[in-house]
């Protein structure tokens, strides 16, 4: 796997809509790359991570932290995990090092709260400060059909400097596994964290090999 020469940290959050697969992969490849992860894991996507995968993790952040590290093979230093209530966290302050957030997957609950800007807990006020710093705040939003409140919500955030990169797979590549269609996103993702990878082949690259 290459490795990417920014080593700022990068906040991934996961939120209770279906696709946990995307943010755990996003968080296996981050990890393995050597970069730093502020990671919040919200009440839903605990249920949504126990229905769709094989892990069954722990609910307590220094023991969820302790997990995924030895879970993927890591320094535990480089995995750090919150509780939506902890408020002295460094990623609540405009303060902290780390220049992108993901949110993977993205509830519309979830891009609700952050186009209001209400901050109820320590996910929401992670996001409000990456827009506030014009920073880099990705959304892989993960629903349909999409209502005109959702539609509405993504073009506010757009229009606030948030990226809409909705869980949407391409097959141009010849998928042969879940974990292809995963890895796709997930590329699309790294590819705007600026973090090298060869999860999938870029479009014209075999033309150009030819």
């Amino acid at each position: 796997m290459k490795h990417t020469h920014d080593n700022s940290p990068v906040i991934v959050a996961m939120t209770g809509a279906s696709g946990a697969a995307y943010g755990l992969r996003l968080l296996q490849v981050l990890l393995q790359s050597g970069r730093p992860v502020y990671l919040l894991v919200s009440k839903a996507a605990q249920m949504v991570l126990a229905m769709e995968s094989s892990l069954t993790l722990p609910t307590r952040p220094a023991e969820l932290q302790a997990f995924l590290a030895d879970h993927y093979g890591v320094d535990r230093t480089l995995l750090s995990v919150f509780s939506r209530e902890d408020w002295t966290a460094p990623i609540a302050s405009g303060s902290h090092p780390a220049r992108h957030m993901v949110v993977c997957p993205c509830t519309t609950g979830s891009l609700s709260a952050i186009a209001q800007g209400s901050s109820d807990n320590l996910l929401e006020r992670a996001a409000d400060v990456m827009l506030k710093e014009r920073r880099n705040l990705i959304l892989v939003v993960r629903e349909t059909p999409l209502s005109i409140i959702h539609l509405e919500n993504m073009l506010k955030l757009a229009r606030a400097g948030a990226m809409i990169l909705p869980a949407n797979p391409g097959f141009y590549h010849a998928p042969q596994t879940i974990d292809d269609l995963v890895d796709f996103v997930v590329a699309r993702v790294l590819d705007h964290l600026d973090v090298e990878h060869d999860l999938v082949p870029r479009w014209g690259a075999e033309t150009d090999q030819a």
